[in-house]
């Protein structure tokens, strides 16, 4: 593995003093939205019928861009891999997922 900065991807931050997370890590405990419970459960299953490794859900966060992992929670992290993956194998319509997170957020009062 290469201790270079410029070859580290945005997830790969031990050892580095400067990356915005150093320190203890936080122990807290954190309840689960309902959403956050069904992302895992979604993730469960795919790796249960044998559509999602771990490794490919590790692959899909660590492909996201610096600024999307910085910016997403944990498990939107997580969704945001399913969701490459789904489309990648075909069994999601590149932009469906999408399509439909912006249908429903149009019928948000």
């Amino acid at each position: 593995m290469s201790t270079n900065p410029e070859r580290r991807g945005m997830h790969d931050m031990g050892g580095d003093p400067d990356h915005r997370w150093s320190g203890p890590v936080p122990r807290a405990e954190h309840v689960l939205a309902p959403w956050e419970k069904e992302v895992d459960a979604i993730r469960t299953l795919l790796g249960r019928k044998g559509l999602q490794t771990a490794d490919e859900l590790r692959l899909g966060i660590e492909s996201l861009s610096g600024e999307d992992y910085a910016r997403l929670s944990y498990y939107e992290r997580w969704l945001r891999s399913v969701v490459h993956t789904m489309e990648v194998k075909g069994i999601l319509k590149p932009g469906a997922h999408a399509a439909k997170v912006a249908e429903l957020k149009a019928r948000r009062p």
